[in-house]
């Protein structure tokens, strides 16, 4: 039993899609506006900004960007209202008014403090009421009238609670729980109306419609007000109204009333009594309490939540349905046929009747994927991953034949057959009898065949994504192909082709190409490539609309469509401000349909669009910047009035600006370009991005201007700002004149100390010219000292050789003479030798042998002498002269002849000498005497 109703849920949920289409609605949560969820009342100003009485302060908001100015005392803001240029608040036991300061913030000036005025304990003031020169604060307690004029406050005070103020035309009522309905008359209350009249429900607004007061209650609908008695007002309104709890209630301009409910969101009724619109969450609101309405000044209908803040485009020339639960899918295909609008989807066929309040409705047995829908022949053909199904309104039947059937045009020389593409080449579907058949397949072309177009009856072309365009030719009864080849053109994804104005088109990511049947070859069309090639290419996926002659084409940016010229033969191009992340339709698989004249349907991954072409926005919007500020390397930023031209120290030389255009719609595509002129004389390119920040800018003028684009129109002003970033301070006119001393200065102590230099210079050249002449001098008098050393060395090798030959000569001599003494003393006559050896006797001792010695010997050695003298003062002149031969270096027996004695004599006189010098028995005396 359980596995039943589970069963019976699924087929319902599936089979019948209920939503609506409905107006644009853009959703702004808590992590948007960065403040709290509930938001109690709604204002906006003469530029567009609209302004929020939020938990946490007064919200503001531009189109671009959310500013939270906190309530001074931290408390709920209750009431909003602009009025001349000033935001009048009123809060928890204070209420003011937020003035603009010339950097773009608010201000706030407390009426409270400002007056002295003295509200009761815990008063909060939830409505505020302007009419003629005075403004109107309500509480729950009192009316407090403040006179603009006079700067006074006049309090109407009460017992009963006052549940709300309303302004009607220019009169102003309240409703006093328990007691009735007031009218204010020259600030004083009047009772116009008991609460026993109308059961004394609480009254959320009221309205002034064909003479009549009508008064909308919270929970029993809508009570009309004339001639002093009471009745109820319009039955079907109170029919839907019947069951909905009323929390806020706003009219429209063109007289339609909108509820805002506690918790089924709002309902829109036409004067009428007819329901209009139905939103709740469920149908695209973000919450179901409604604690606000305001209508702004571009028809959009502004909701204040319980959770949140959302606007509803109610004049956009957009409408959207929304398949939140997913049953539909994605929308391939779209046809409307008679009342009946069929979409194509991943998931299966769906159709509904657009005449009534109807839901789509699942068709039976085309569960999968749908690629394509067509109306030929009196007869609605399905292309289907299934094959090819007839169509007749909630009734499918599959046609026995090729799987997978992509799309079907006619052959137009028999009108009895439809030629299908399909997954593995071409088919022909055949009338008989009143019923559409599988007639063949077309032998000899088995490639997928998703687009092709006929050039004539037997000869077609047909692309493939990947493998290219062919040409084929196919014989007179459509069964086979007698011939194809593949054409020079490059393939690419997502391309297709069409046949526009007797023109056979074919789109790649390179641009639009038109097919020449003389030469067989597609030449580029420049113009239409123009729209879609480059940067923002997105589809080559072109659809021919019948019904208005339209070409459409599908880029990043918008959706175009080609018309002829109506004046020229240059077709006309339009564009619908839609980027493909609006309209988040499947790329590649674009689909667009005609519903009605200038109401075009478009597909998209979750649902459709609707676009009503002669409702799309052309009217001029204007660009303002809405801040500026300044600062240095890691210091914080400082505000800078938005008007006034600022002139900035150098080290400031980042500067951060704000721009925006005030307009809500949620598939409008704001863009800006900008430039800086004085550094960036170029203008940038388009971009959603409504803030630019230069850092680090050098010293000069500068001029920032902005421009702004909304659906292809540019602004019709430019923003513009003047600034100026002086020259650093050792720049500046005093730093120069500065500058010009010091380098006067500088060039005179450079004049200085380069002469100074140079006089140096000049002296160390002088001194070091005189050192090297010292240095020559010097040079020149070692050279000859030198010289004279090398002479004297000379003279002193020629004495010592003199001295060594006379001493030698001596040494012969000596010996030679007693030689000849010991012959002679041989000799037999002694008288005759004795006097020969008396003569030998005096020659050997001669002295004057010795002196001659003497002297060449200190001519080679004059120091010994003394030396040897006063180390060792008590040797003898022989002493002396034996000391003279040992430094001669002469042997004892070389020695004997010298001294005329013996050899052993000699020794034993070196014996002595040895003594007196004191020598040790190991040294050598001869060692010593030479080492002197």
């Amino acid at each position: 039993m359980i596995s039943r109703k589970v069963l019976l849920l699924v087929f319902t949920i599936s089979s019948i899609i209920y939503g609506q289409e409905i107006p644009p609605i853009q959703i702004f949560t808590t992590q948007d506006y960065k403040a709290e969820d509930q938001n109690w009342d709604i204002s906006q100003d003469d530029e567009g900004v609209v302004y929020f009485a939020n938990n946490k302060g007064l919200l503001r908001y531009n189109g671009a960007r959310w500013e939270l100015f906190p309530n001074p005392n931290q408390s709920i803001l209750r009431s909003v209202n602009v009025i001349n240029a000033k935001i009048y608040t009123g809060s928890y036991m204070d209420f003011g008014y937020w003035e603009k300061n010339s950097f773009g913030g608010l201000v706030y000036t407390s009426l409270i403090d400002r007056y002295g005025v003295q509200p009761k304990e815990d008063e909060q003031f939830w409505d505020i009421v302007e009419i003629d020169n005075y403004i109107l604060f309500q509480s729950l307690d009192r009316i407090y009238i403040y006179n603009l004029g006079a700067n006074d406050f006049k309090i109407i005070d009460s017992n009963q609670r006052i549940n709300k103020i309303f302004k009607v035309d220019k009169t102003i009522y309240f409703q006093k729980n328990g007691s009735g309905i007031y009218e204010i008359l020259n600030g004083e209350e009047k009772l116009i109306l008991p609460s026993n009249k109308f059961h004394d429900n609480e009254i959320i607004n009221m309205y002034n419609v064909d003479e009549s007061l009508l008064l909308v209650t919270k929970e029993n609908g809508i009570y009309n007000y004339k001639n002093g008695e009471v009745s109820t007002w319009n039955n079907k309104v109170n029919e839907e109204l019947k069951n909905l709890s009323i929390y806020s209630s706003i009219r429209l301009n063109d007289g339609s009333f909108v509820f805002g409910t506690i918790s089924e969101g709002i309902l829109q009724i036409s004067p009428n009594g007819d329901k209009i619109l139905q939103i709740n969450q469920s149908g695209g609101l973000s919450n179901n309490t409604v604690l606000s309405a305001y209508a702004g000044n571009k028809g959009n209908l502004w909701l204040g939540l319980d959770n949140g803040i959302n606007c509803v485009n109610l004049k956009s020339p957009y409408s959207v349905y929304k398949d939140k639960q997913g049953v539909l899918g994605t929308i391939y295909a779209s046809i409307k046929v008679g009342d009946n609008l069929y979409l194509g989807t991943n998931q299966g066929l769906f159709y509904k009747n657009v005449s009534k309040d109807s839901k789509f409705s699942f068709v039976e047995k085309t569960k999968g994927q749908v690629w394509s829908l067509k109306y030929m022949k009196g007869t609605l053909f399905c292309g289907h991953d299934k094959g090819t199904f007839i169509l007749n309104d909630d009734k499918a039947e599959l046609l026995n034949g090729e799987i997978g059937s992509w799309i079907l045009n006619e052959i137009e020389d028999n009108p009895n057959l439809i030629l299908q593409g399909g997954y593995e080449g071409l088919s022909v579907l055949e009338l008989q009898n009143g019923t559409w058949t599988f007639r063949n397949k077309i032998e000899g072309f088995d490639m997928s065949s998703r687009y092709f177009e006929f050039i004539n009856s037997n000869e077609l072309l047909v692309n493939h994504e990947y493998k290219g365009v062919y040409k084929v030719k196919i014989n007179s009864d459509y069964s086979k192909v007698l011939d194809f080849k593949k054409l020079d053109v490059e393939e690419g994804s997502k391309s297709s082709i069409a046949k526009y104005q007797n023109n056979i088109l074919y789109s790649n990511k390179n641009g639009v190409y038109n097919y020449n049947s003389q030469t067989s070859k597609f030449v580029k069309n420049d113009e239409l490539s123009a729209l879609i090639e480059g940067d923002n290419y997105l589809s080559g996926k072109l659809v021919y609309e019948e019904r208005s002659n339209r070409l459409w084409m599908f880029n990043k940016s918008s959706i175009l469509y080609v018309e002829p010229g109506k004046l020229s033969e240059k077709p006309k191009v339009n564009y619908i401000p839609l980027s493909y992340e609006l309209r988040n339709s499947k790329v590649g698989y674009e689909n667009i349909l005609s519903i009605d004249n200038d109401q075009y349907l478009i597909g998209a991954n979750d649902g459709y669009l609707v676009v009503e072409l002669d409702k799309l926005n052309h009217s001029p919007i204007q660009v303002n910047i809405d801040n500026i500020s300044f600062s240095s390397l890691h210091n914080k930023s400082v505000d800078l009035g938005v008007n006034e031209p600022a002139e900035l120290e150098n080290k400031n030389n980042s500067i951060f600006l704000k721009y925006s255009v005030t307009d809500f719609n949620k598939f409008s595509n704001t863009q800006y370009k900008y430039r800086l002129v004085g550094i960036y004389d170029s203008w940038s390119n388009w971009s959603t991005k409504s803030e630019v920040h230069f850092e680090n800018l050098p010293h000069g003028n500068y001029t920032f201007e902005v421009k702004a684009q909304l659906g292809r129109i540019e602004s019709n002003n430019t923003a513009t700002y003047n600034f100026t970033i002086l020259k650093p301070w050792y720049l500046k006119p005093m730093a120069i004149v500065t500058y010009t001393v010091l380098g006067l200065l500088l060039l005179f102590l450079i004049q200085y100390f380069n002469s100074r230099y140079y006089k140096k210079q000049k002296q160390k050249l002088l001194e070091k010219k005189e050192r090297e002449l010292e240095l020559e001098q010097l040079e020149n008098q070692r050279q000859l000292i030198q010289f004279k050393n090398k002479n004297l060395q000379l003279d002193i090798e020629n004495k010592n050789r003199e001295l060594g030959t006379a001493t030698m000569n001596l040494v012969k001599r000596n010996e030679l003479l007693n030689n000849i003494k010991e012959r002679l003393s041989q000799s037999k006559s002694l008288d005759d030798v004795k006097g020969v050896v008396k003569l030998i006797n005096s020659n050997l001792n001669n002295t004057s042998d010795w002196k001659l010695f003497e002297e060449a010997f200190n001519n080679v050695d004059k120091d010994f002498m003394k030396r040897i003298k006063s180390l060792h003062p008590s040797i003898t002149p022989n002493d002396l002269r034996l000391c003279a031969y040992l430094r001669l270096n002469l042997s004892s027996k070389e020695i004997a002849p010298l001294l005329n004695i013996s050899h052993k004599s000699v020794e034993v006189k070196r014996y002595r000498l040895r003594k007196k010098m004191g020598l040790d028995h190991e040294q050598s005396l001869t060692d010593y005497i030479l080492d002197l």
